[in-house]
């Protein structure tokens, strides 16, 4: 029933539950596993892009579906296993930020750095 549903979806019904997932589940997987991700620079400059509404809507939803993978409990390689669990979640996205390195900005990457400083500097509770 659930999947008779998602396959009547429009792209842009799709593209908004995607993007609504994204801002509620992603800061919460990105913080349990910031520790064990080698590319969480640039996924944290893809998440920045994608939520800046001057990058235009096919690059947005190109890396709206990458962090979408990210957060989905779905994936061709569970995330519970250490390192290796991520490898997909890599490919995916280096594929997507490939196809639109042109549009992501300094200010993407500034952004993400800064982010994974505060990260770093925050006690843990």
């Amino acid at each position: 029933m659930r999947f008779a549903h998602a396959a009547a979806m429009s792209d842009d019904e799709r593209f908004k539950r995607d993007e609504a997932t994204v801002l509620r589940e992603f800061w919460g997987k990105f913080q349990r596993l910031a520790a064990h991700i080698p590319f969480a620079e640039d996924l944290l400059t893809a998440y920045y892009c994608a939520f800046d509404r001057a990058t235009p809507s096919h690059v947005r939803f190109a890396l709206i579906g990458a962090l979408a993978y990210f957060i989905s409990p779905l994936d061709l390689l569970p995330d519970l296993l250490p390192v290796l669990g991520l490898t997909d979640d890599a490919a995916v996205l280096a594929g997507v930020v490939r196809v639109v390195w042109g549009n992501i900005k300094p200010e993407h990457r500034d952004a993400a750095r800064m982010t994974l400083e505060r990260l770093k500097q925050a006690p843990e509770v």
